[in-house]
């Protein structure tokens, strides 16, 4: 048991760090090519990867009549995510931009509410409340009053559709095995950034080895390791417990970017990151 604990460990801190270094990933990915290419680019190495690893572990075949649930999986957890991802950090720092798309769970909430007719209790909505509070100043004190951009709200859309993916990802995740999820989510949203290939090569040849580097670890460990390491964490432990590890993300990728990027978050960033993180984290003690 204490082995099996400690492997557990492991990997779950190995996701935070895959994870932590996605934005990172993004900013030196985004000095060569455009949005679109960089997302598209990186899940095809995540395709490539989760194909070997479906080779040996084995996927289940899906069904005609979930094509377009998997078609839809796709969409909003790799297109539509990335995409506004990554326009939206050509304005945001990788150190706000891990506080923002931290706030996913409050997005979730939103939906439930409004779309599924859940109700909601006035504590999580005080949550919510203080979440956006605090993005709103993750925003403003990235970049100073005065130079106030979409970008920000851009990494808010795609926490947003990374909600959508996870309310229809849990209705529906019985169905299929979690690997099997992850793999044809991956390759359907890449199917989809397909529309981006035009003139991928070409950046592809004009960008250096630095930043192809840079993208091909994005591709592997963020993309695709991080998933199948996450899907192990989930089979060994509570969600609910587990979860709470995924909060290390954003200060991971702070000190990740300081070191890396020489990036250095402003107060009212770390202020607004730490009010956004605490929303969160209360919202999931609350729910258990």
């Amino acid at each position: 048991m204490k082995k099996v604990k400690g492997k557990v460990a492991i990997a779950a801190m190995f996701v935070v760090l895959c994870w932590a270094y996605s934005p990172i990933g993004i900013h030196l990915g985004l000095a060569s090519y455009s949005p679109g290419q960089l997302a598209l680019l990186r899940f095809i190495i995540a395709s490539i990867f989760m194909g070997i690893v479906a080779m040996y572990q084995g996927v289940q075949v899906p069904k005609v009549k979930d094509i377009p649930l998997l078609f839809v999986l796709g969409f909003f957890a790799v297109a539509l995510h990335h995409i506004a991802l990554n326009f939206g950090q050509r304005g945001v720092s990788a150190g706000a931009a891990s506080v923002l798309a931290q706030s996913t769970p409050i997005f979730t909430v939103i939906i439930s509410r409004c779309v599924l007719k859940e109700r909601i209790n006035a504590w999580r909505w005080c949550c919510v409340f203080g979440g956006m509070t605090g993005a709103l100043m993750v925003v403003i004190g990235d970049k100073g009053i005065g130079n106030i951009s979409l970008n920000g709200l851009l990494i808010l859309v795609a926490a947003c559709s990374w909600s959508v993916y996870f309310i229809l990802q849990k209705r529906h995740s019985q169905r299929y095995s979690t690997l099997t999820l992850v793999c044809y989510t991956v390759w359907t949203g890449t199917a989809v950034l397909l529309v981006f290939s035009p003139g991928l090569l070409t950046s592809m040849q004009a960008s250096s080895i630095q930043v192809n580097f840079a993208v091909l670890m994005l591709g592997v460990f963020p993309s695709a390791l991080a998933y199948v390491a996450w899907a192990y964490v989930l089979s060994h432990s509570e969600v609910s417990k587990v979860s709470i590890v995924l909060y290390l993300i954003p200060p991971t990728a702070m000190l990740m970017a300081a070191f890396m990027l020489g990036e250095l978050p402003s107060a009212l960033v770390l202020l607004g990151g730490a009010i956004v993180i605490l929303s969160v984290l209360t919202m999931s003690l609350e729910k258990r």
